[in-house]
C-alpha cells in the first residue's frame, strides 16, 4: 500500500485515509492503487468487520488528479479490479462508510456514492462539475446519484455541474449523520461500532439483499433473500444469538 493512503485498525473497524492533503487529496495512479490495496486488507481481515473512508486535511477528495491526466497518466487512476480510485467499482462484502469534512466534488463525489453509508460534516460539499469542462462524470456517479437523490436532484447535479450543501444532501438522504466540522471521522467510527455489534456475516448478507433491491424484481429478490438466510443460519454466530438473549448478556460474535 501507498504511502498516499493510510490503514489503520480500531477494534473491528478499519480507517482507510487518502492523505495527499497538499494535492486535495486528489486521486493519482498512487491513491488509486493504495486504496484498492487497503481494501484487499479490509476484506482479507476476518478480525475487522466495516471500513470507514476519510481524507486528510480540509478537503475529503477533489477528484480525480488533472496534472496526472495531463501527463498522459489519467489510466492509472483506474485499477482492472477497482475502477476509478480503486474503489468505485470493485465488489466487496463489508460495509464502508464515508467519513465527510470538506469538499467531496466530481470523483470524491462518485467515492462517496460507491460507499454503504456516508457521514458528514457541515463543511462537506458534493458535486459532479465535469459538465462545466465537456465531460462525463465516468465512475459512477450518474446512476448511483438517482438511486440515492431524488430524480430531479440528481438530474440538476448533473446537468448544471453545481455542488450542493452536506446540509442539502442530508435532506434529501444522501447523508446518514450530519456532524459539526472536524467530526466526520469520529462520528463514522460510532457509526461503525453500531453495525459491528452485530452478526457480521448476517450484515454482510443484509447488505447483499438492499444492494440487489436497487436494481432487481421482487422474485428475484425473494430468492436472493432466502440465499441470504441460509448464509446465516449456517454459520456459528447463528446460535449464539438466541442463547445470547436468554442469558441476558452481549453476544460473542465470531465471524464464522
Amino acid at each position: 500500500m501507498s504511502d498516499v493512503v493510510q490503514y489503520e485498525v480500531l477494534d473491528r473497524t478499519a480507517v482507510i485515509t487518502i492523505n495527499r492533503p497538499e494535492a486535495r487529496n486528489a486521486v493519482n495512479g498512487d491513491v488509486a492503487q493504495g486504496i484498492e490495496a487497503a481494501v484487499d486488507r479490509l476484506e482479507a481481515d476476518d478480525d475487522v468487520w466495516v471500513g470507514v473512508l476519510a481524507g486528510t486535511g480540509p478537503v475529503f477528495c477533489a477528484g480525480a488528479d488533472l496534472k496526472a491526466i495531463a501527463r498522459g497518466e489519467g489510466a492509472t487512476l483506474m485499477t482492472e479490479r477497482g475502477g476509478f480510485a480503486g474503489f468505485t467499482r470493485r465488489e466487496r462484502t463489508k460495509p464502508v462508510i464515508a467519513a465527510i469534512d470538506g469538499p467531496a466534488l466530481a470523483g470524491g463525489t462518485e467515492i462517496t456514492a460507491a460507499c454503504d453509508l456516508v457521514v458528514a460534516s457541515t463543511t462537506a460539499t458534493f458535486g459532479i462539475p465535469e459538465v462545466k469542462r465537456s465531460l462525463v462524470a465516468a465512475a459512477g456517479g450518474l446512476f448511483r446519484l438517482p438511486r440515492a437523490l431524488p430524480a430531479n436532484i440528481a438530474m440538476e447535479l448533473a446537468l448544471t455541474g453545481d455542488p450542493i450543501t452536506a446540509e442539502r444532501a442530508a435532506h434529501f438522504g444522501f447523508v446518514n449523520e450530519l456532524v459539526e466540522p472536524g467530526g466526520a471521522r469520529a462520528a463514522a467510527l460510532v457509526l461503525a461500532e453500531r453495525i459491528a455489534v452485530n452478526a457480521p456475516i448476517a450484515v454482510r448478507q443484509a447488505r447483499r439483499v438492499v444492494l440487489a433491491a436497487q436494481d432487481r424484481h421482487d422474485d428475484e429478490l425473494w430468492s436472493i433473500t432466502f440465499e441470504a438466510q441460509a448464509v446465516a443460519v449456517a454459520t456459528e454466530d447463528f446460535n449464539e444469538g438466541p442463547l445470547a438473549f436468554i442469558e441476558k448478556r452481549a453476544p460473542r460474535w465470531t465471524g464464522r
